[in-house]
C-alpha cells in the first residue's frame, strides 16, 4: 500500500474565564469542527490526519489528545470545557508547538502541520515563554510546511498575530451568528488546505479566503 501523506492538526483553545459567555457556542462549533476533520480525511484518502488538542488557562494546560489518529478525536462538553482564570497564551503555544515539533522530528515521513489558535483575549499570565521566543519558533516552522492561523475576538487580533509572525487571521464577534459563521469559514478553509496539499500547492499563504 502506498504511504499516505501525514497532516497534523494542532488546535490550541482558550479556556480562560472570559470565554464563559460564549461557552455553549464554542462547544457546539468545536464539535462540528471535529466532524469536519474526520470528513476531510475520508474525502482525501491519500492523506492521514492526526490530531493534537490542548486548551489552556491560568490553572494549567489541558492536553485532551496528542498525536492520535483523527478518528480518536472526541466531542467536548461542559465537563471537559470549563472556562476559568487568566490567559497564558504564549505558554500554551510554546508547550504544545514544541512538543509536537520534537515528536515529529523522530518520524521519517512527509507531513504538513496546521496550527489553529482560538482565543478571546491577549496574553496576560505566561511565565515560561516570551513573545520573542514564540515569534522565532513560528518563523522557523513556517519554513518547514507548518501553517499557523489565529482566530480571535475582544482584542486587536491582527496586531497580536503579526507580533507572533502569523499572517492567517480571522476576527469574530461574541454573538451566536458570528461564532457560527467563524466556524463555518474555518471548516471551509480546512478543506481547502487539504485540497492544496493534494495539488502540492503552498499551504502557508492565504488560509482564510472568500472564494
Amino acid at each position: 500500500m502506498e504511504k499516505r501523506h501525514q497532516v497534523h492538526n494542532l488546535i490550541i483553545l482558550d479556556e480562560s474565564g472570559s470565554m464563559e459567555s460564549i461557552k455553549n457556542n464554542i462547544v457546539s462549533g468545536f464539535n462540528e469542527l471535529v466532524e469536519t476533520i474526520k470528513g476531510i480525511e475520508k474525502q482525501y484518502p491519500e492523506q492521514e490526519h492526526f490530531i493534537s488538542f490542548v486548551s489552556f488557562n491560568g490553572l494549567g494546560i489541558k492536553e485532551h489528545i496528542f498525536l492520535e489518529p483523527v478518528s480518536k478525536l472526541k466531542k467536548i462538553d461542559h465537563r471537559k470545557y470549563r472556562p476559568n482564570a487568566s490567559t497564558p497564551l504564549l505558554d500554551a503555544m510554546g508547550y504544545s508547538i514544541n512538543k509536537l515539533k520534537q515528536s515529529l522530528e523522530e518520524r521519517q515521513a512527509d507531513f504538513n502541520v496546521l496550527v489553529t489558535i482560538l482565543t478571546d483575549g491577549e496574553e496576560n499570565s505566561s511565565r515560561e515563554f516570551s513573545g520573542y521566543q514564540i515569534r522565532a519558533l513560528v518563523e522557523e516552522l513556517k519554513q518547514k510546511r507548518w501553517t499557523f492561523t489565529y482566530i480571535g475576538t475582544d482584542h486587536d487580533v491582527e496586531r497580536v498575530a503579526i507580533s507572533l509572525s502569523i499572517e492567517n487571521t480571522m476576527v469574530f464577534e461574541k454573538n451566536v451568528d458570528d461564532i457560527k459563521e467563524m466556524f463555518k469559514k474555518e471548516q471551509y478553509a480546512r478543506a481547502k488546505y487539504s485540497e492544496k496539499i493534494r495539488a502540492n500547492e503552498d499551504t502557508a499563504t492565504e488560509y482564510f479566503t472568500n472564494d
